[in-house]
């Protein structure tokens, strides 16, 4: 149970948002961190607390702004461990040097320059390492609102100018989502940078889970709240932007009732990455940060982790990792699952507990997306279908089955096949909001609107056409369901979760091609299955791993849940053979 004394016992157990420095696969960003405290019952201290005459029970002075640096044990080592150590060091920010002029003073960022004409700046909500928060009120209409006043004599380097322009950008991109803070307008003058926002009253997140009975949320309430974050990470993909820092501190109520919605509002970590790549530096809250972050490559779905943390601590007042040191905490997160033994948990759904552990899977690959995640029966329950986005990973699926080898093309059908209608809740979500007329069919204009909202990619019309002929085995130019079950699913997801009933499937999807039940698909049975004219040596050659002319149910399964091999040598997707 949570207990308000907890401050006197951790005051020497400090852990910090973290930012190591590394390579990124865009570039290289130094931004603030900010303290947390840490007790296995409690959650981080506040970033950037409330000022104010008299602190918040709940709230630690938080340690001075660090940038931490690892060192990572060989991983060519012939007993290579699973668990990267990582050596916390505080490094001092750079110091201005001697008559040199601060590049943020010599930048002009193309903002407004009228602030001061517009609002006047009120009371100090907090503040962080390069700026301070207020209170501002509109002259023309008395409309508060929340300003963000950043010191342009400490933006020493070039990099400290670019996080200023990207924090803006991001908040342009994600203007009008209900669950991120409204950005009005950017401003700038000799000294500042001013960021005007939506003002949320109704405190921090984490203030309500600790003012909750035992620090934990109702199943129905903690729904609700996992909701609107996932709602924000699915937003953040769509756009090419991973949060990196999800905690209960970056999300606001916008007022003081009990339903007021959530707002998401700091987005100093969180940064854009290019289609296919991967993020290679360390950034986030320990208590927070996914595995594939500490291994040095991570995307999207390390913010659905994050979200998997803090469900866990909403629904038992507990984190599932936890430790004395960082260090603790990341082999923590490395190597040992949640405890979904001790009390509340076994008088927790088992809904709910299938959401939580299908969030902290440790492989990304097999994680819940946050658009998937919006269609699980614990997070449904009351929402509204409409309200779950395109899926990125779904568009990523479509678009890599184009690519695929013939014969994994009919593979994927034929496992497609074996899955049960209930199974497939999130792809008929999926499916619903790409059909936008509901005639139970997606069109190619259809198909070209769905794949224009995932905003990194840009397609040419002539592409999203060939993907569409792929996904289409009956050829009459639209898209049905089974069609689309077969192109969008989640290999990885299906092994991972259920592997007995993975061996099931996969099996079944096999033997629809192995007719003679003898344990092979010959050439012939291939032949008889796919309706293929001309020689079928290019499609068994993926397959066949030990050339014996023949695709045993081993090289079946591998073929399913590998990325095709260049198909330079199988019949392109576009050429059609009778199917």
């Amino acid at each position: 149970m949570f207990n308000r004394d907890w401050l006197s016992r951790i005051m020497g157990a400090c852990f910090s948002t973290i930012k190591v420095s590394g390579s990124n696969s865009n570039n290289n960003h130094h931004h603030k961190a900010a303290g947390e405290g840490g007790n296995e019952t409690v959650f981080s201290v506040h970033k950037n607390r409330k000022a104010g005459p008299k602190p918040h029970p709940t709230s630690v002075a938080p340690p001075s702004t660090i940038k931490t640096q690892a060192s990572h044990q060989n991983e060519t080592q012939k007993n290579q461990r699973q668990f990267q150590q990582l050596k916390v060091k505080g490094k001092q920010t750079s110091k201005k040097q001697s008559g040199l002029i601060p590049c943020g003073k010599r930048t002009d960022f193309g903002y407004d320059k009228d602030f001061d004409k517009r609002y006047t700046m009120g009371k100090l909500l907090g503040h962080g390492q390069f700026g301070y928060t207020y209170v501002a009120t509109s002259k023309a209409n008395g409309d508060r609102c929340a300003v963000k006043r950043i010191e342009k004599n400490k933006m020493v380097q070039p990099i400290a100018v670019e996080d200023v322009k990207r924090e803006v950008k991001i908040l342009k991109e994600l203007a009008g989502h209900e669950n991120v803070v409204h950005f009005y307008n950017a401003f700038e003058d000799d000294s500042y940078v001013y960021i005007v926002m939506e003002l949320c009253e109704g405190g921090e997140l984490l203030d309500r889970i600790l003012a909750k009975k035992d620090s934990r949320y109702t199943e129905k309430d903690a729904a609700v709240v996992v909701r609107q974050m996932l709602k924000v990470a699915a937003e953040c993909h769509l756009h090419g932007l991973v949060h990196r820092d999800m905690k209960p501190e970056n999300f606001l109520f916008k007022s003081t009732k009990e339903d007021s919605p959530l707002k998401a509002t700091d987005f100093g970590l969180s940064d854009f990455i290019k289609p296919g790549k991967k993020f290679h530096d360390i950034v986030g809250s320990a208590y927070y940060v996914a595995p594939e972050v500490l291994r040095r490559k991570s995307g999207p779905e390390s913010d659905v982790w994050s979200i998997g943390v803090i469900t866990y601590i909403l629904l038992c007042g507990r984190r599932p990792f936890w430790d004395k040191t960082e260090d603790g905490i990341f082999k923590e997160v490395l190597r040992n699952k949640p405890d979904f033994r001790r009390k509340p948990w076994p008088t927790i759904s088992n809904s709910a507990k299938d959401f939580v552990k299908k969030l902290l899977v440790k492989d990304p690959r097999a994680r819940l997306t946050a658009a998937q995640a919006l269609s699980h029966p614990w997070v449904r329950e009351g929402g509204n279908a409409s309200e779950i986005p395109i899926d990125i990973s779904v568009l990523s699926n479509l678009r890599q089955f184009v690519k695929y080898s013939r014969l994994k093309q009919f593979a994927l059908r034929a496992l497609a096949s074996t899955i049960d209608e209930e199974e497939l809740a999130d792809l008929k979500d999926q499916f619903a909001a790409i059909d936008m007329d509901k005639n139970g069919a997606i069109s190619l204009e259809e198909m070209r609107q769905a794949l224009a909202k995932d905003l990194p990619w840009k397609m040419k019309d002539s592409r999203v056409l060939e993907i569409l002929q792929a996904i289409d085995c009956n050829t009459d130019g639209l898209v049905d369901f089974p069609e689309f079950v077969a192109a969008a699913l989640h290999v990885h997801q299906l092994e991972e979760h259920n592997s007995e009933k993975w061996q099931q499937r996969s099996q079944a999807a096999f033997e629809k091609f192995d007719l003679d039940k003898d344990g092979y698909i010959t050439p012939e049975e291939l032949r008889m299955h796919t309706g293929l004219r001309g020689s079928i040596d290019p499609l068994l050659e993926e397959a066949d791993i030990d050339k014996d002319g023949r695709i045993s149910l081993q090289e079946f399964r591998r073929l399913l849940r590998t990325a095709s091999i260049s198909s330079r040598n199988a019949q392109s997707p576009s050429i059609r053979g009778a199917l």
